[in-house]
């Protein structure tokens, strides 16, 4: 019998990923894309269109897995270009800090951030993006608001998971909550 190997290395397959995600927190990034001014102001904040598997529609912010052995850094390059393509020109700094981490859970209420798949720990970073964005993998579209209206009700409605109460904590982070 023949084993098949997986060429990409760092991911399961999707069995894998399932069995691991009821037993494991799993590592992310939450990563928000910012354009500035040329003194570093944030002067607008770009959000993904998806489709959930449930057929609904939300705001988002780029995120994904780390896998193993990978740099944080790197992952958030290959999130933000997944997302937002190769040309996205993202400003990754020579140390990344997380402006917070969030906790998503399966079950609702425990922290504002919720996941029903699995219990995950994102770090969450705000990255500057000099290039030409345009939307690719399951993303739908790529819209960019000012913070003012980033921060406001009715674009944190569509927003889900949490992530809404995350956008407004990058927004704080970099001085732009109104």
């Amino acid at each position: 019998m023949t084993e098949t190997t997986d060429t990409v290395p760092g991911w399961l397959s999707g069995e894998e990923m399932d069995a691991a995600r009821q037993r494991l927190p799993i590592v992310y990034v939450n990563a928000v894309p910012v354009r500035t001014d040329d003194s570093g102001t944030v002067t607008r904040v770009g959000l993904l269109l998806r489709a959930a598997p449930d057929s609904t529609i939300s705001r988002a912010l780029v995120a994904g897995r780390v896998l193993y052995h990978e740099r944080i850094r790197d992952a958030l390059v290959r999130h933000l270009e997944k997302d937002l393509g190769p040309v996205a020109l993202p400003r990754i700094p020579a140390s990344p800090q997380p402006f917070t981490v969030a906790e998503y859970f399966p079950t609702p209420g425990i922290t504002p951030f919720h996941d029903p798949r699995q219990h995950a720990v994102a770090m969450a970073y705000v990255v500057p993006v000099a290039g030409d964005c345009r939307p690719r993998q399951d993303a739908l579209d790529l819209e960019w608001f000012t913070p003012e209206e980033a921060a406001s009700p009715e674009l944190q409605q569509e927003m889900s998971g949490g992530q809404g109460v995350l956008l407004k904590q990058a927004l704080a982070h970099v001085g732009r909550l109104p």
